[in-house]
């Protein structure tokens, strides 16, 4: 693959920015994927020359200087298609080669990838893991690996894993699937295909718990914090403090009475790298942006991630026989485990939460991601069989489960459902033995899906499941169609006893 010069949209200075503020566009990630037409130095050296003089038009120049991005499903009709065809049909719609990326801010891959749709016109790390359980139903082996090798293309290139292949995403990730990618794949081939990835494992697991050597008990560095009884645990976190440049006016708005507004550009950019952009979840009054405190909690669900992933690399090093690293991986496994369940269990409500490392108390925020610890087989039966209750008298609605209890209008809280976290709490509940509640969880989810698509022919990227007969609402954007993950778990489920 041919490589190129990687262009970031902040370098045209303000011309960038006055386009974000004056709103020409009504998405503010339709400018970022604009492509330059021609070299961008010119570009700015014709606004600085243009831009005071008398009528000069900021959108014409635009237009004229930069190509516009494209839908990426707009021409597609779901039309006389059943649900099934519909989906089979939306794989190639939704695929991308290599032969077709531009200059601009995307990132050149090596191998074809499926986007979400819509506006997300470029790869989403933890969509992905979602969307390969559709292509696995799908028989689309072929495109898992090419972007598991694409995503080890992006680990060996930058280290890590951007949110996206985009250049304005290369200051986070997103909560790390790639170890979960693998395993599906080697279900598909062999558990030789663990030991063909281990390099980039082991180089994402790095990334992740940077600082583990020299960070002291009662300290945090990046990703990783070490608490006061020298427990590690992680967090989410953006390596910049800045407003986004797919949502400047947004954050630049969002910030504004806060006492300490690259602080709360931090948190809100750690949010994004959660993947739950934005939720209650992360507000320390339940309910308000301006509270916004991401990088202060420890959350549940990336701890059972990563927990996994140590899993992991514990079977290859056993495999290898590679005493050393598998004993030193054996304790970091007990550790964590007993952190998870030290610092994230609360045995009064019965439920996982968040933990507070600041202010060393758990947030009590009943929301979805207290499922992880299902899924992943960390819950003793007892507590599981607590969190199904939870679950049941409080989360279970007529589309399936809501991710929080909080009214907030942020899309990531009640009441809206999605896809991802569908799954999760499907196969968590399955693993204790909650096989009841699971199944009545996917049949809402599925019957949801099906109204939607019978009223509209399209799958979205998100439900509300209290109504399933109005659209999901809230976030910086529309509900998109297309929808990745969403054609993925309705796929996975179809294929569920």
């Amino acid at each position: 693959m041919q490589s190129r010069q990687v262009f970031f949209i902040e370098s045209l200075g303000e011309l960038y920015r006055e386009v974000q503020k004056q709103k020409i566009f009504p998405d503010s990630k339709f400018f970022v994927d604009c492509i330059p037409h021609g070299d961008p130095v010119a570009i700015v050296a014709a606004y600085e020359k243009e831009k005071d003089q008398p009528g000069f038009n900021l959108t014409a120049f635009v237009t004229t200087h930069f190509i516009l991005p494209v839908d990426t499903i707009s021409l597609y009709s779901s039309e006389n298609k059943t649900i099934q065809q519909h989906l089979e049909a939306l794989w190639p719609e939704l695929t991308r080669h290599p032969d077709t990326v531009h200059a601009g801010t995307l990132i050149s891959l090596p191998h074809p990838y499926i986007v979400p749709g819509g506006r997300f016109r470029e790869i989403y790390y933890w969509d992905s893991y979602f969307t390969m359980l559709g292509l696995q139903v799908s028989k689309r082996i072929d495109i898992i690996e090419n972007m598991i090798d694409n995503f080890a293309y992006l680990i060996d290139t930058f280290g890590f894993i951007p949110n996206g292949n985009r250049t304005y995403y290369l200051s986070r990730s997103q909560p790390p699937f790639f170890t979960l990618m693998v395993a599906l794949l080697a279900e598909e081939k062999t558990e030789a295909v663990l030991l063909k990835y281990l390099p980039q494992i082991e180089k994402e697991y790095a990334f992740w718990m940077d600082g583990e050597t020299h960070t002291a008990p009662g300290n945090d560095y990046r990703h990783l914090v070490r608490l006061p009884d020298g427990s590690i645990l992680n967090r989410y976190w953006d390596d910049k403090d800045t407003a986004r440049p797919e949502a400047y006016r947004e954050d630049s708005n969002a910030v504004l009475k806060s006492a300490d507004t690259t602080l709360a550009h931090r948190h809100i950019r750690a949010a994004c790298e959660s993947g739950w952009d934005f939720s209650s979840r992360w507000f320390a009054d339940g309910n308000n942006m301006a509270t916004i405190q991401t990088t202060h909690l420890l959350p549940v669900d990336l701890n059972c991630m990563l927990l996994y992933t140590e899993e992991i690399l514990l079977k290859l090093y056993t495999h290898q026989k590679n005493t050393g690293l598998a004993e030193t991986f054996q304790q970091k496994i007990k550790n964590r485990k007993t952190a998870i369940q030290q610092y994230c269990w609360n045995e009064t409500a019965g439920f996982y939460s968040d933990f507070h490392f600041i202010n060393m108390q758990s947030t009590n925020q009943c929301t979805l991601a207290a499922l992880y610890p299902l899924f992943f087989s960390v819950a003793t039966p007892e507590q599981a069989a607590a969190v199904a209750k939870m679950i049941k008298d409080k989360m279970l609605k007529e589309g399936g489960v809501i991710t929080t209890l909080n009214h907030t209008g942020q899309q990531w809280d009640h009441p809206n459902g999605w896809a991802p976290l569908q799954w999760m709490t499907y196969k968590g509940l399955k693993n204790y033995g909650h096989l009841e509640l699971a199944g009545e969880i996917k049949k809402r989810w599925m019957a949801a899906n099906e109204k939607v698509y019978t009223h509209t022919g399209k799958m979205m990227e998100k439900y509300d499941v209290t109504d399933t007969g109005t659209k999901a609402r809230g976030g910086e954007y529309p509900n998109q169609d297309g929808f990745g993950w969403s054609n993925g778990v309705y796929l996975a489920f179809s294929r569920e006893p």
